[in-house]
C-alpha cells in the first residue's frame, strides 16, 4: 500500500507524472473547496470539481447518485481518475464511487483531516451509510496512493483535530505501549501531531498489510468501535441529540471496551484508569441518558465483526495489545455503558 507523507506540491505532481489518464476529476465538501482545493488546483491538468455538501449524515447512496452522474455526464471513462479532497467522508465515499463506477476506476486520497490522515484514509476501506448504519455498504479497494501533507491541518477546527487524535491513542493502546505512555504525559495541544500522523501510519499500513480483508488480525483496528460506533449512530439519528464527531464517540467506545477488558480480566486496573483519566481529560463525557441504553445496544446488532448473531469485539489485553473476536454478550455492554455515565 502506497502511503507517501510530505508536501503536497511535490508529492501530487510526481504521481500525476507518472500515469497517463483521459480525465481527472476532484471531489469536494464546502470546506474543503475553499480551504484546500486552492492549494492543489494548480498543480492539475484540466479537470472537473464535484462538491458535495459536507457531514457524515450525506454519506449515503443519495449522494453516491449525484457523484456517479456527474461523472457520468462528464464522460468519464475506465481510464480515468478520481482524487477525493477531504476528510473520512468524502474518502470513504469517493473512494467508494469510484471503485464501482465502470466496474472501477482509480482514486487516490488527499487526506486533510487527522483522522483521515491517521486511519480513514489508510487501508481501503470504503463505504456509505445505509438506513442509519454506518459504513453499512461498501468495498475493500486500495486507492493508488495516498498523499498526506500535515499543512492541511492548519486550516481545521480544533474539534476536528481532537476528533482524530482519538484514533491515534487508539493505535497507541492496541500495538505500542511505550508510545501510549509517551502521549498520555503530554497535553493535547501540545501534542506532536506531524510526529503521530507517521507513527499511526506505520502501525496501520503493518496490520492492514498482515490482514487486507479484515478476516483476523485487522479487526484490532476495531477497538473502541462496536460501542463507539452504536454511541455515534444514536446521535445521528436522534433529532434531540447534537451530533458527535466520530472521535468523540470512539473516545467513549474505548472507554467502555477496557472497562469490558478490566471486568474480563484481560486488563489491570491501573492501565483501565489510565486510559479512563487520559480521555476524559480530552473529551469529557458523552451525555447518554439511561433511556438511550437499549437503543445503543440494539445497534450493536449491526455491527460488521458480529457472526452468527454473536456480537464481537476487539478488547485490549495488554498495554499495546489486542485481542479480537471476542463475543460478548448483552449485560457485558449494558454494565459497560452504566459504567460510563456513572450509574
Amino acid at each position: 500500500m502506497s502511503v507517501k507523507i510530505g508536501s503536497i506540491s511535490t508529492l501530487l505532481p510526481e504521481f500525476l507524472g507518472a500515469g497517463d489518464y483521459s480525465k481527472i476529476t476532484v471531489l469536494v465538501d464546502e470546506n474543503t473547496g475553499k480551504n484546500c482545493y486552492p492549494l492543489i488546483k494548480a498543480l492539475l491538468p484540466e479537470h472537473i470539481l464535484i462538491k458535495i455538501k459536507s457531514g457524515e449524515e450525506l454519506k449515503n447512496l443519495s449522494t453516491c447518485q449525484h457523484i456517479w452522474q456527474v461523472m457520468t455526464d462528464n464522460e468519464l471513462d475506465r481510464h480515468s481518475l478520481m482524487i477525493d479532497l477531504g476528510g473520512g467522508v468524502i474518502g470513504d465515499m469517493g473512494g467508494f464511487c469510484a471503485a464501482t463506477y465502470k466496474r472501477g476506476i482509480d482514486f487516490i486520497q488527499i487526506p486533510t483531516t487527522l483522522l483521515a490522515q491517521v486511519d480513514a484514509s489508510v487501508g481501503g476501506k470504503l463505504g456509505i451509510d445505509f438506513n442509519g448504519y454506518k459504513n453499512h455498504i461498501g468495498v475493500f479497494q486500495l486507492p493508488e496512493t495516498v498523499l498526506i501533507d500535515a499543512d492541511f491541518l492548519k486550516s481545521l477546527p480544533w474539534a476536528e483535530l481532537r476528533s482524530g487524535f482519538a484514533e491515534v491513542a487508539k493505535h497507541c493502546l492496541i500495538a505500542d505501549g511505550t508510545k501510549w505512555d509517551e502521549i498520555r504525559r503530554i497535553d493535547f495541544d501540545d501534542q506532536d501531531f506531524a510526529d503521530l500522523i507517521a507513527h499511526s501510519v506505520e502501525i496501520k499500513k503493518e496490520v492492514v498489510a498482515s490482514d487486507p480483508t479484515e478476516k483476523g488480525r485487522r479487526k484490532i483496528l476495531n477497538f473502541g468501535h462496536t460501542l463507539g460506533h452504536a454511541i455515534e449512530t444514536y446521535f445521528l439519528e436522534s433529532p434531540e441529540k447534537e451530533r458527535l464527531l466520530h472521535g468523540e464517540a470512539i473516545a467513549a467506545g474505548m472507554i467502555c471496551e477496557a472497562s469490558i477488558s478490566l471486568e474480563r480480566g484481560l486488563i489491570d486496573e491501573s492501565l483501565f484508569l489510565e486510559i479512563e483519566e487520559f480521555i476524559f481529560s480530552i473529551y469529557g463525557k458523552v451525555e447518554i441518558l439511561e433511556g438511550d441504553l437499549e437503543a445503543i445496544l440494539q445497534h450493536t446488532l449491526q455491527d460488521k465483526k458480529n457472526k452468527g448473531g454473536q456480537v464481537r469485539f476487539s478488547l485490549l489485553d495488554g498495554k499495546g495489545s489486542c485481542a479480537f473476536d471476542v463475543i460478548c454478550n448483552k449485560e457485558e455492554m449494558e454494565k459497560a455503558l452504566r459504567q460510563y455515565i456513572g450509574e
